[in-house]
């Protein structure tokens, strides 16, 4: 179980509560992708902190790593492969409390010791997937799981 993570006097919930109205308004009229992900990348990564935040779009068969903020990242991703490609070929959210523990995982960063994937999914397909690590053991839970997908539906992409 994900510890119930405060910063500035909020928890986690209310962090998110605070952040996707302000995503929302951000790129309700950008149409650029990229510019939506850089700013949604910056706006996590600022608001919580984690290791890694970023997107990979899917480009034929791969996908590719997009807008990001955090360390070198791994640059293409094979449809079915590690925790992005198994969440993109399930379309579905995946939390991974240890990485260690996910067969196949592919290790970008030594760092990374959790992780959750978000696909955006568009007319019923998925066309990118919000990455997020931590450097902290069991950092993911249902709430990170339920506003993010809320925010991958909102923005967008």
């Amino acid at each position: 179980m994900a510890e119930n993570l405060i910063i500035n006097g909020k928890d986690k919930q209310e962090l998110y509560e605070t952040l996707l109205p302000q995503l929302q308004s951000l790129t309700a009229e950008e149409t650029d992708i990229v510019a939506n992900m850089a700013n949604i990348a910056a706006a996590l990564k600022q608001t919580f902190d984690f290791f890694w935040v970023g997107f990979y779009v899917v480009k034929e068969k791969t996908l590719v790593l997009a807008p990001f903020q955090g360390p070198l990242a791994c640059t293409r991703i094979q449809y079915g492969k590690g925790v992005c490609g198994t969440a993109w070929k399930e379309a579905r959210t995946i939390v991974v409390p240890d990485v260690e523990q996910f067969p196949g995982h592919i290790a970008c960063s030594s760092d990374s010791r959790s992780e959750i994937v978000v696909p955006v999914i568009r007319d019923g397909k998925v066309v990118a997937v919000l990455d997020i690590d931590s450097d902290k053991l069991n950092a993911f839970d249902e709430t990170d799981a339920e506003y993010l997908e809320r925010l991958c539906k909102q923005i967008t992409i």
